[in-house]
């Protein structure tokens, strides 16, 4: 009996000295494969790899072309000698399709252009931390030295991708043109209506502000003889809120920064003031009696009735329906001060869209994939992937860059580069400067005019893009939920009346019952993370 156990005893050590060494030599094997690959990389000049390679990448597809039949990508691939497999499931489908990937564990070897929308900041967090994604730090430092520059010269960057376990799990984009101040689109002015009332300046206070919206409604601007003008425009305040909250002191209907302390706007004396002058506009008939039940669309075909004096979009010919040409008569919103303060600030974009490109740690290789990707980050790669090759879209002469027309069948210029390149409605991984011997249009030259005059004087980051762990995640989401939707309604009751006044107090109360106070601690000691690091 007693040998009897002895024996299994000895086979079931024999297992396991089996299984650790089976499992010693697989990740021996794999690390020498990494070194293998690693010796293969040239980290200057191309091709990235001597002998060609291929893998698998996932991004979302915006239905103009098939990813492997984009020039853009097939001549990238001929100078790089690396191919890829693509995944790109519709923009609309991306997340559904990328989340039964994570749980599925079939990932590909890249994810390309998912932006903080699908690739969130919790799930680099959480990716990261399993193992799913790779840490990036490393990769950066030995194979990408364009985006390594990026983080030596820019520590916002750095301190704005680096999760709470120090680790980097998702490349971002990161923009420098004129149009990197922008929070959101902006709000814009109907220039005939200001060319047929004679106006010469644009409002520069609420009181400026609301007297001109009282003309809108009383002057017949549109000349059709009907009382049929809606001064402002919008759709469930989400165009025009920012541009009113900064009035009255705030950068954010939410979470933000003021001299590093962190507080919750929808409960303070300047949210409510902001408030009551909305619900002045409303009962007014200045602002759309509309604004909280209609759709995008809806908004858009009063602008293209010229029933719209004000109202918010990217750019004002989207609501319009005029030329670019045409759309230059229509003046930014100029931002506007209050009885509640001197000096303006509204919200300003940080320049960096995180979730960009991520490397899966079923990658066989990691460090061709970072030179790959470390391109973008050139000026030459940026603007490479955002043009596409020479001959299609442009061409050189004596330094400069000359357009050129798009093959018949494409309405537009933009439509046809989308079949170019993947740098077309998506988070493209890149360090997106102005391109070296293009002129600006002059629509162009008219949009960075308005943006230096009405937004870089007055723009500051609300708050900063910050990494919460995910027991702090969880935590906020669950708080979070019910407070963006107790927030949202009260906003449109308050507005349109439904909702007197007299119950603020009401409302402050049901918010600090929320657990706000632990919301706002979450984040205080995010930015205070974020700060120090």
């Amino acid at each position: 009996m007693k040998n009897y156990v002895g024996l299994i005893l000895i086979t079931i050590c024999t297992l396991f000295l089996f299984v650790a060494c089976s499992s010693d030599n697989e990740e021996n094997n794999k690390e020498n494969k990494n070194e293998d690959t690693a010796d293969q990389i040239n980290k200057e000049s191309f091709p990235i790899v001597d002998e060609e390679i291929t893998l698998s990448m996932m991004a979302p597809g915006t239905g103009l072309a098939e990813w492997k039949d984009m020039p853009a990508l097939q001549e990238y691939s001929e100078m790089t000698n690396i191919n890829f497999e693509y995944d790109t499931p519709p923009s609309n489908d991306f997340q559904t399709n990328l989340n039964l990937a994570f749980a599925s564990g079939d990932l590909a070897d890249i994810i390309f252009g998912a932006g903080t929308d699908n690739l969130t900041p919790s799930m680099e967090v959480e990716y990261g931390e399993q193992g799913i994604l790779l840490p990036l730090e490393d990769l950066i430092e030995e194979y990408a030295p364009n985006f390594q520059k990026i983080l030596d010269e820019r520590p916002d960057v750095k301190k704005s991708i680096t999760t709470v376990d120090g680790h980097i799990y998702a490349l971002p984009a990161i923009d420098i043109t004129y149009l990197s101040s922008w929070h959101q689109g902006k709000l814009w002015y109907n220039g005939r209506w200001l060319e047929a009332l004679d106006v010469k300046e644009l409002p520069k206070t609420t009181d400026e502000f609301y007297e001109l919206l009282k003309r809108f409604r009383d002057e017949d601007p549109n000349g059709n003889g009907e009382a049929d003008e809606i001064p402002l425009v919008d759709v469930e305040m989400d165009g025009v809120r920012p541009w009113l909250l900064s009035a009255f002191g705030m950068k954010e209907a939410g979470i933000e920064e003021v001299d590093g302390i962190v507080r919750y706007t929808p409960i303070t004396d300047e949210y409510k003031e902001y408030l009551k002058y909305t619900h002045k506009l409303f009962e007014e008939k200045l602002l759309d009696p509309e604004t909280f039940s209609q759709s995008g669309d809806e908004k858009k075909s009063k602008g293209q009735s010229n029933k719209a004096g004000v109202f918010p979009d990217f750019y004002s010919f989207f609501v319009t329906g005029e030329t670019q040409e045409e759309a230059m008569n229509n003046p930014m919103f100029h931002p506007l001060t209050s009885p509640m303060i001197d000096e303006v600030t509204i919200p300003r974009g940080t320049g960096i869209s995180r979730g960009a490109f991520a490397i899966s740690s079923t990658n066989p290789n990691p460090e061709a994939s970072m030179r790959w990707v470390d391109y973008f980050y050139s000026q030459e790669g940026w603007e490479f992937i955002n043009m596409g090759p020479e001959g299609e879209l442009w061409e050189e002469k004596d330094g400069e860059i000359h357009e050129l027309d798009p093959p018949e069948g494409y309405d537009s210029s933009e439509e046809y580069r989308g079949t170019l390149t993947p740098d077309y409605g998506i988070t493209t991984p890149a360090y997106r400067a102005p391109i070296e011997g293009k002129d600006l249009s002059e629509f162009d030259e008219f949009i960075k005019s308005e943006t230096e005059e009405k937004v870089e004087p007055f723009a500051e980051v609300a708050y900063p893009l910050v990494y919460l762990t995910s027991e702090e995640q969880k935590e906020s989401n669950t708080i979070e939920v019910d407070l963006e939707s107790y927030v949202e309604q009260m906003e449109a009751k308050f507005i349109t009346g439904v909702e007197p006044f007299s119950k603020w107090d009401d409302y402050v109360k049901t918010i600090e019952d929320m657990q706000v106070e632990r919301y706002v601690e979450i984040y205080q000691n995010a930015y205070d993370r974020w700060s120090e690091s």
